[in-house]
């Protein structure tokens, strides 16, 4: 798709990473509109980007009906709001599991479901869902964002197949470690120097590309970190055995410590 003159719909564009594809997409000719909790922190970026602001909490289910009321017009949907869910099953109350359930998965759906019947009508549009390679893969502590992040690979792939024939792209965007901005920067914690990451930048590049070429999945990860990814999609339980040794739950327990304020 050629995104000259398109609209596209960005969700969590409060974050670096939200903020980076507004950015990439903008300059590929879209108009851009934004969505966030809290748009007073977007003011800047809206007036940099000439975007438009629509204030929306993803865990309050109207207001996601309303944010879709308001772009039926969107070509572009980009679902990348999400919220930090890293941590022992046992530590998240029910209301902060739901609160993931409705943020990392539900609001995705229901807007894919609201924006993509009038792109099926108008016969163009693409829907880019921002997932995880714990959409992929699983690791210690991983429990409910893995089934939130392997929730929208699923849903994507099978969406993806249902509007084949009809002008409507749909990709899942697989970010690895992101550095910089997003859920492992804002928790503190520090990965072991074996452990590849990328940019928020290369996020936004890959969004850009899945539009653009019609991918069904692109993976934001190192070449190292890639292969690791399909070790253990091929041999789940060895990786599973393998990851530990190298200490992965420990670097789980430091990310969701960073994270327990901000689920």
């Amino acid at each position: 798709m050629n995104l000259t003159g398109r609209r596209a719909l960005v969700t969590g564009a409060t974050g670096g990473i939200g903020q980076a594809i507004a950015r990439q997409l903008t300059s590929a000719g879209a108009r851009v509109t934004l969505s966030g909790r809290r748009v007073d922190v977007l003011d800047q970026l809206a007036a940099e980007l000439g975007a438009e602001l629509l204030a929306a909490d993803l865990a309050d289910r109207s207001q996601v009906e309303s944010l879709a009321r308001s772009c039926l017009d969107v070509d572009v949907l980009v679902a990348n709001a999400a919220l930090p869910a890293s941590g022992e099953l046992s530590s998240f109350s029910l209301e902060q599991i739901d609160r993931a359930l409705d943020v990392n998965l539900r609001a995705p759906i229901v807007l894919a479901r609201a924006l993509t019947a009038a792109m099926v009508e108008r016969g163009a549009g693409h829907v880019v869902l921002v997932s995880s390679t714990a959409g992929k893969t699983t690791a210690p502590g991983s429990s409910l964002y893995s089934a939130t992040k392997f929730g929208l690979r699923g849903f994507g792939q099978a969406l993806r197949s249902d509007l084949r024939e009809t002008g409507v792209g749909v990709s899942v965007v697989f970010p690895g470690f992101i550095r910089d901005a997003g859920m492992l920067h804002d928790s503190g914690a520090q990965l072991p120097a074996y452990v590849g990451t990328k940019t928020p930048q290369h996020v936004a590049a890959a969004v850009l590309r899945a539009i653009v070429r019609d991918h069904g999945e692109v993976d934001v990860a190192p070449a190292s970190v890639r292969a690791g990814v399909k070790f253990a999609e091929l041999a789940p339980a060895m990786s599973a055995r393998l990851t530990r040794r190298l200490g992965g739950a420990e670097i789980s327990r430091r990310i969701a410590s960073g994270q327990v304020e901000k689920r």
